[in-house]
C-alpha cells in the first residue's frame, strides 16, 4: 500500500513509519520542514495547507497531528494551541482526502472524549463527556468527518496513554519511580486507559487492513485505577511507590490540566477491536510495562 502519515515524527508516528516501511509499504511522510527525500511532502496546515495532488495514488492517510496535551499548564493561550494543532491540520487533511479521493482516512482522537466516567465502563457507543478534553475531541472528530466524502472510510482513533519509555506518560513518570519517588495521585480511584506502543502501531495497521470505521477505542483490554497503575509501575522498576500526592497540591500546581488529566479518568473498553477480532500482544498493564521498561529497570 501507499500510505501518507502526518505527525510521523511523534511517538506513535515514528514507530508506525518504521513498522510500515519494514513491511514493504511505501510511506509518504508529510513534514513541515524542507523535504530531504522523495518520500516526503512539505505542507503547512496554517497557511497554504497541502496540495491534494501530493496524495494521488495514496491508499490511506493517517493523521497523528497534535501538540502534547500534558506538556504545559492550560492557560487560555495553550488551550487554543492544543485546539489549533489538532483541528486545523485535520480539516486540511480531510479536504485533501476528499479532493484526491483517498479510500481510507485514519484520524487521531483521544479517550478524553468520554470525560470523567468514574468506575463506569464506556465503549464507542457511549456519548461524549464534559470538560475541555471532551469538547476538544468532539470538534477534532467533527473536523475529520467534515470534508471526507461518503466513499471514504473514516476511522477515528480514540487513543489512550501509550506505554513507552520514549515519551508520553511513562517517559515522564519512569525516572521519578526509579528514584523511589512515585505514588498515587489524589484518591487513586480515577481510571486510566492504556496501551503498549507496539499494540498502538498494530491497531493502526489493523484498521488499515479491516473494514473498521467510525470511533475506535485504542486502549488495552482492561483500564486500571491510578492506584493500580502506581503499584504496577513500581513493580516494573523494582521500586516502592510510597508518596501519594494530594489532589489539592496537583490542582494548585497544574490547575485545570491536573483536574482533567490526573484526577479524573476514563474506564474505557476497546469494544470495536474486541468485536473485530484484534488480538493484543500486551493484554495486561504488567506486560505492557515490562516491554516498555525492559532490562534497564
Amino acid at each position: 500500500m501507499r500510505i501518507a502519515v502526518a505527525g510521523s515524527s511523534g511517538l506513535i508516528g515514528t514507530a508506525l513509519v518504521d513498522s510500515l516501511t519494514g513491511a514493504g509499504h511505501q510511506v509518504l511522510r508529510l513534514v513541515r520542514r524542507p523535504t530531504t527525500s522523495e518520500n516526503e511532502v512539505h505542507w503547512e496546515p496554517e497557511s497554504f495547507g497541502i496540495d491534494p495532488a501530493a496524495l494521488a495514488g495514496v491508499d490511506v492517510v493517517v493523521n497523528l497531528c497534535g501538540r502534547g496535551i500534558g506538556d504545559r499548564r492550560w492557560s487560555g493561550h495553550v488551550k487554543q494551541q492544543l485546539r489549533d494543532s489538532r483541528i486545523i491540520p485535520t480539516q486540511v487533511l480531510a479536504e485533501a482526502v476528499r479532493i484526491a479521493k483517498v479510500p481510507t482516512f485514519i484520524s487521531s482522537s483521544a479517550t478524553g472524549y468520554y470525560g470523567d466516567t468514574g468506575a463506569s465502563e464506556v465503549t464507542e457507543a457511549d456519548a461524549a463527556g464534559a470538560g475541555f478534553l471532551a469538547d476538544l475531541t468532539l470538534d477534532w472528530e467533527a473536523a475529520a468527518l467534515s470534508g471526507a466524502p461518503s466513499a471514504t472510510r473514516v476511522a477515528l482513533i480514540r487513543t489512550a496513554p501509550v506505554m513507552s519509555r520514549s515519551g508520553g506518560i511513562l517517559g515522564k513518570l519512569r525516572p521519578l519511580f526509579k528514584l523511589g519517588l512515585g505514588g498515587r495521585l489524589g484518591s487513586g480511584r480515577q481510571y486510566l486507559p492504556w496501551i503498549s506502543l507496539p499494540d498502538a502501531v498494530r491497531v493502526l495497521e489493523f484498521v488499515m487492513d479491516h473494514p473498521v470505521s467510525g470511533p475506535v477505542n485504542m486502549c488495552g483490554p482492561v483500564s486500571v485505577t491510578n492506584a493500580e497503575f502506581t503499584r504496577a509501575l513500581g513493580r516494573a522498576v523494582h521500586r516502592p511507590a510510597p508518596w501519594p500526592i494530594p489532589a489539592t497540591v496537583l490542582s494548585k500546581t497544574a490547575g485545570e490540566m491536573a483536574d482533567e488529566m490526573l484526577l479524573q479518568g476514563q474506564n474505557v473498553v476497546p469494544g470495536v477491536l474486541n468485536e473485530s477480532g484484534f488480538v493484543f500482544r500486551h493484554p495486561t498493564l504488567d506486560s505492557a510495562l515490562a516491554h516498555a521498561v525492559g532490562k534497564e529497570a
